[in-house]
């Protein structure tokens, strides 16, 4: 059968079980357009902005296991790719993305939308490729999805000149194996170093599991579960391990980090063994690296061979698959109670009570998400962008089921929450997804709505309408002489109007009563809909651990000012 290249990359998509595509044509690339309007198989979902298309596939992969794909045309389209594809990077996400190029004869001549694509990811992609040669289609895209969604998953990029995908056509024979003779990818971790590991967790007496985006990327969630039973360990969630373990489960002792609970933090500042599994103990989690948990030794089991002793010395620090090795520390470790560590850890919930909202006739941001949770139940999944909203969302959600909290984390990238939203409602259909955003992060991809709208997609957008750049104005409060400069907005639109727009449902909700029915009337209503909270603009977000700063330097509480 002999094929374009553009009909390789077709074909090839199908083979790697790829449904769905997220992009927006042009030049480059519409020899891609006209074959994949002969594949129905694949469903293209046509967005208004390629960042839009990167940060859907992002979502789509995070919702379902697979990998995620978005196309886009060489040039302009390509770079605005690119900050999808950074968080995708920073975050762990299998993505591929495909950009058309300009024609092979016209490369390095600064023709006409021509970009050095693979040179501007190269620091961004886990790999990419120019494929130079219609003869080289099949088994790139065949390498491309292989390396996204195997060991540390990631996105990779595969360019390809507009010649390639439209010329000469040649014989499609799919590859039977990968030619990749330097990616190798971890399974068991030694023997001896689980050993030592099982020695570690036996002999503590307060450890701590904290358990990173790792835990779900591998599926590990139920062994790892099965550890904290067994031994009974308290277990720690990063802000991307949320949803790891169910939030009721009476181990599961919260979020820790910069914004992260008070007793959790505090927890982990008593503790004596950390187990890390699956994250990076990055500086969110561990803020000033000489004073975070002090008290403890460090085991660490990573796919990824460089995060292990990056930030933390660890005594045991294990490279392999979570689940793999997993399945090698369970037998190893003895049943225990651990009674005394986890009636401080309860004492601590006792004095330093972060989940609990104050009392107040002002819509409160947490008010909001703690009766939208509570109406949801904690089922569906929740998308967030970056800033006040995400910590909140992040603090005060129940979770009862794996990969259902989606949110940019390494990169933290406002604007996430709209199309993040649309790919993971796409990738499963049969789930009500709320995208909790940010006044300012929704402006900033609010022009996908209309992708969602022509979707269908039945996600709900709960606007939390502080009128600012909430977390920026909160910072310059505290740490730049209340210096408001540029984080609070004077126009912001109507997005009760903009929603009437798009043909879509709006409700604006301005007092606590309010809240529990247009959440109801959200998710009664069919597909699409926006609900602008109209809550109290100068609302702090505590607890919070100022950059560099230590457990010790905690700001639990508002400003006396913030209360009155």
């Amino acid at each position: 059968m002999e094929l374009t290249g553009a009909e390789i990359v077709c074909e090839s998509l199908l083979k790697e079980g790829a449904d769905v595509v997220f992009g927006l044509p042009g030049g480059a690339v519409l020899p891609l357009y006209g074959s994949l309007s002969r594949y129905p198989a694949i469903r293209h979902i046509l967005v208004r902005h390629e960042q839009a298309a990167a940060m859907a596939a992002d979502g789509y992969s995070r919702a379902t296991g697979k990998v995620g794909v978005c196309v886009a045309t060489s040039g302009p389209g390509a770079t605005n790719l690119v900050t999808g594809i950074a968080a995708a990077q920073m975050d762990s996400v299998a993505m591929v993305a495909i950009t058309g190029q300009v024609p092979r004869s016209a490369i390095g001549s600064d023709a006409f939308q021509e970009t050095d694509v693979t040179g501007v990811t190269l620091p961004i992609t886990k790999h990419n490729m120019l494929v130079m040669d219609v003869k080289d289609v099949a088994q790139a895209i065949h390498d491309a999805f292989h390396i996204a969604r195997t060991g540390r998953p990631g996105p990779v990029l595969v360019d390809i000149p507009r010649d390639v995908l439209l010329g000469e056509r040649t014989e499609f024979v799919w590859p039977t194996e990968t030619k990749l003779p330097g990616y190798k990818v971890p399974g068991k971790a030694p023997e001896a170093q689980v050993a030592a590991a099982a020695e570690l967790i036996n002999q503590a007496q307060k450890p701590l599991i904290m358990s990173g985006h790792g835990v779900l990327i591998s599926h590990a969630y139920g062994l790892m579960t099965e550890l904290a039973e067994k031994a009974q360990i308290p277990v720690i969630t990063t802000l991307l391990g949320i949803s790891a373990i169910p939030t009721d489960h009476e181990l599961n002792i919260g979020m820790s980090g910069m914004h992260g609970m008070a007793y959790t933090n505090l927890a982990i500042d008593e503790a004596d063994l950390i187990i890390g599994l699956g994250m990076r103990f990055d500086d969110r989690v561990t803020g000033r690296i000489s004073a975070f948990a002090p008290n403890a030794t460090f085991i660490h089991v990573d796919i990824d061979a460089s995060e292990v002793d990056k930030n933390i010395k660890t005594t045991v620090g294990m490279v392999g698959d979570l689940k793999a090795v997993l399945g090698q520390l369970l037998p190893k470790v003895e049943a225990n109670v651990h009674i005394d560590w986890r009636l401080r850890i309860d004492q601590l919930k006792a004095e330093h009570p972060s989940h609990i909202i104050r009392e107040s006739d002002e819509l409160l941001p947490q008010y909001v998400v703690q009766r939208l949770t509570e109406v949801t139940q904690g089922r569906g999944i929740v998308v967030t962008g970056v800033g006040m909203h995400q910590m909140w969302a992040a603090q005060h959600c129940r979770f009862t089921e794996p990969n259902t909290f989606v949110t940019s984390g390494g990169l933290g990238t406002m604007g996430f929450e709209v199309p993040a939203a649309l790919g993971a409602q796409v990738g499963r259909p049969d789930t009500t997804v709320w995208s909790v955003c940010g006044d300012g992060g929704f402006q900033m991809t609010m022009c996908d709505i209309a992708t969602a709208v022509e979707c269908q997609a039945d996600v709900k957008f709960a606007i939390l309408n502080n009128n600012s750049l909430g977390l920026v104005h909160q910072l310059q409060e505290l740490f730049f002489d209340e210096e408001y400069m540029a984080s609070q907005y004077t126009a912001n639109p109507d997005f009760v109007k903009i929603a009437e727009a798009y043909g879509i449902r709006g409700i604006r909700v301005t007092k606590k009563e309010e809240v529990v029915d247009a959440v109801q009337q959200a998710m009664e209503t069919a597909g699409p809909v926006i609900v602008d909270f109209i809550v109290k603009e100068d609302e702090g977000l505590f607890p919070f651990i100022p950059n560099g700063q230590s457990v010790k330097e905690m700001l639990e509480e508002p400003a006396p000012k913030e209360i009155l």
